[in-house]
């Protein structure tokens, strides 16, 4: 590990990276050039401490993991992503794993959105950021591990994943999943993340085993979601899609119709979801 070569390439990439980048205030009294290192730390879901570590250099070996974040919070490239794997003594990642990081210019537009439901997720059915008003709407569905990260598996395993979605949409929800996995499987080949997700639910749930073997395609659909939500019960939603074909990422919005009573829902999500951060702020204090 070149701790010194790694903590002067972060502190660059932090210095180059402006407020409005990443859609924080900039304030008045801002005398540091670029990010402050504890914006960079939030943004990466790392303790301020230990990201102040990592740039001085001191502290322990960051873990790919962490530096993931990290990579993602500064808005790095991945050809910048895999340079800094390099420096900390990794291997660049595998191909797939790699398309866990969001591209910079998509970052860019989901930091656009924070006041809108939007995330981005790949093709694996993985959500890999939310902003505050999709957490409220959906869950925080970023939290998950394993097989348990891509909410196909979810959707086929755990009864709690429907209860989002009302009975009568949820066979038609059941089909498309299962297509959206067979064309990621059918794309990434076998030994990959979506092959391992697959053989997973061929032995786990009888229904994706019967769907699979109807060889479903899913084609584009733009018909409204509804979301059952705990706050404020059914929502209507259109879902407006950004892809990024090089990532095989996509960048979801929900939206609802103006003047509706799903969009009056969604101005309550977000006070109510406002006020839940204020109290987790206030608990750890």
């Amino acid at each position: 590990m070149d701790r010194a070569r790694l903590a002067e390439f972060l502190r660059t990439r932090r210095e180059a990276l402006q407020p409005e980048d990443v859609g924080v205030p900039r304030g008045r009294r801002r005398r540091t050039p670029g990010l402050r290192r504890e914006e960079v730390a939030a943004l990466s879901g790392i303790s301020t401490d230990y990201y102040t570590r990592i740039e001085q250099p001191r502290g322990p070996l960051p873990s790919e993991q962490v530096l993931g974040a990290i990579s993602r919070g500064l808005h790095l490239t991945l050809a910048e992503r895999d340079h800094v794997f390099r420096l900390a003594g990794y291997a660049p990642a595998r191909t797939e794993v790699r398309a866990d990081h969001v591209n910079a210019g998509l970052m860019r537009v989901f930091d656009r959105l924070q006041d809108t439901p939007a995330q981005i997720v790949n093709t694996l059915g993985e959500t890999l950021v939310q902003t505050p008003l999709a957490v409220a709407l959906l869950g925080d569905e970023t939290a998950y591990t394993g097989l348990m990260r891509s909410r196909v598996y979810r959707w086929f395993t755990d009864p709690d994943a429907r209860r989002q979605s009302p009975p009568e949409d949820r066979p038609a929800h059941s089909r498309t999943l299962v297509a959206r996995i067979a064309e990621a499987a059918a794309t990434s080949g076998p030994r990959s993340r979506a092959d391992a997700i697959v053989a997973a639910l061929l032995t786990e749930s009888p229904e994706f085993a019967a769907l699979w073997e109807e060889h479903p395609v899913a084609g584009p659909s733009c018909e409204p979601k509804r979301v059952l939500n705990a706050s404020v019960g059914e929502v209507v939603l259109h879902g407006q899609t950004l892809l990024d074909p090089d990532q095989s990422q996509a960048l979801v919005v929900f939206t609802a119709e103006p003047g509706s009573e799903s969009h009056a829902k969604l101005e309550l999500l977000g006070v109510l979801g406002a006020q839940h951060l204020s109290a987790d702020s206030l608990a750890a204090v």
